[in-house]
């Protein structure tokens, strides 16, 4: 007869199997731990890696040609870009695509983007026409010549119009029904220097000057014409004055935050529904160039300082300082280039540029592209990616990617 399989009963300590258990369940918490400390390293190792890479080169993924009327001017807008002239405008993307094409007759024509909507007016004329992405919204034909206008992100438009010597200030919806009028008299409030309205249409800022026996004054008057406007008298919700100071043009970056550019001083306003005055930058000497975004407000000086090239000598610089909107500072930067425009990419880089260069600076002050073309180059637009862009050139479109 086979043997039979000997069993034996092994007596275990509760208490150390306890103790090998929190043991093992420790070491996979580290070995958790150190792989998610190592994704953060890597991470942050690529992050920091796109941050401060520089480019001097790129590759052209696509280039369309272009035909274009003397004085066209370029807007960054929606997928592509809105280009417009005294004889219309045209709304594209990189690839050529044409979302619409608005013919008019302007003689001087300027245009406002909010979000979706775009105005383009005849400065000095009385035409406005209101676009969103699908095409004309709405005609405006105005009483008096328009001296500036300002849109919001449902269509509605500020106009500020001159006539006889005298300023008026009208609000339409994008069909043109008149929803404000207001007159501002020359002898007793200044004159207009700049409006502006807030994103939603509800608010809107007016840039006054007034000049009494040879001393100068800036007087920023703030409307609401929500509920909370109602309740005051011509909807205005507040009035600051600034003796000394000329305030040229003014901005809500959006809903919430306006900001008021003076020539000694940026005023910084803050109020979901009364703006009030809450932050002052000063400025030291002459501003060159002032540009914005949602997020930031950059100032730009003429500055001496040593040039890069050459540590022997020292030629014209100038000195760039960026600051969010809430009055922190972000970066200074000098920068030798004799620049034409700057402005804001929108995916918050800086651009810097003339008819032949481009330097693009991120807010960590990296000069992440520099470059110099042979052909005229007209403007830069961001496509959205980390390293793709438009380049609108003479005669053509090209989408291109950094290298």
């Amino acid at each position: 007869m086979a043997d039979k399989t000997q069993f034996r009963t092994i007596e275990t300590d509760e208490e150390e199997l306890n103790t090998k258990i929190r043991k093992h369940r420790l070491k996979i918490i580290k070995i958790i731990l150190l792989l998610l400390a190592l994704a953060v390293v890597a991470a942050l190792g690529i992050f920091f890696f796109q941050k401060l890479r520089k480019y001097n080169s790129y590759t052209v993924e696509k280039s369309v040609e272009r035909q274009d009327t003397a004085g066209s001017q370029f807007l960054a807008y929606g997928n592509g870009f809105i280009k417009y002239s005294n004889d219309g405008a045209i709304y594209t993307d990189a690839n050529d695509e044409v979302y619409w094409n608005q013919t008019y007759e302007m003689k001087e024509p300027m245009a406002d983007v909010c979000e979706d909507y775009v105005a383009l007016a005849d400065k000095g004329g009385t035409e406005i026409y209101i676009m969103n992405q699908a095409g004309m919204q709405g005609k405006i034909e105005t009483p008096m010549n328009i001296s500036g206008i300002s849109v919001a992100n449902q269509g509605v438009v500020a106009v500020w119009m001159e006539s006889d010597g005298e300023n008026y200030i009208r609000m339409y919806d994008k069909n043109g029904k008149n929803l404000v009028s207001g007159a501002f008299y020359t002898e007793k409030s200044g004159y207009p220097l700049d409006i502006s309205l807030c994103n939603d249409g509800k608010k809107l800022a007016v840039s006054m000057l007034t000049v009494n026996n040879g001393e100068v004054c800036s007087t920023i008057k703030c409307y609401n014409f929500g509920s909370v406007g109602q309740n005051e008298i011509d909807y205005m919700v507040g009035s600051f004055d600034y003796p000394d100071v000329i305030i040229p043009q003014i901005e809500f970056t959006d809903n919430n935050r306006l900001v008021a550019f003076g020539d000694s001083k940026i005023i910084l306003f803050s109020g979901t529904q009364k703006p009030e005055p809450d932050d002052e930058i000063a400025l030291n000497q002459e501003i060159k160039s002032v540009f914005t975004s949602e997020n930031y407000i950059g100032i730009i000086y003429n500055n001496d300082v040593q040039a890069e090239s050459d540590t022997e000598s020292t030629e014209e610089s100038r000195h760039m300082e960026i600051y969010n909107t809430g009055g922190k500072h972000v970066l200074s930067k000098d920068f030798t280039m004799d620049y034409e425009n700057v402005d804001f990419l929108g995916n918050g880089e800086i651009c810097i540029r003339n008819a032949t260069e481009c330097q693009i600076y991120n807010t960590y002050g990296v000069k992440k592209f520099s470059y110099t073309f042979d052909t005229p180059l007209y403007d830069v637009i961001s496509d959205g990616s980390q390293n793709g862009y438009i380049f609108i050139m003479e005669g053509t479109t090209e989408k291109v990617r950094l290298k």
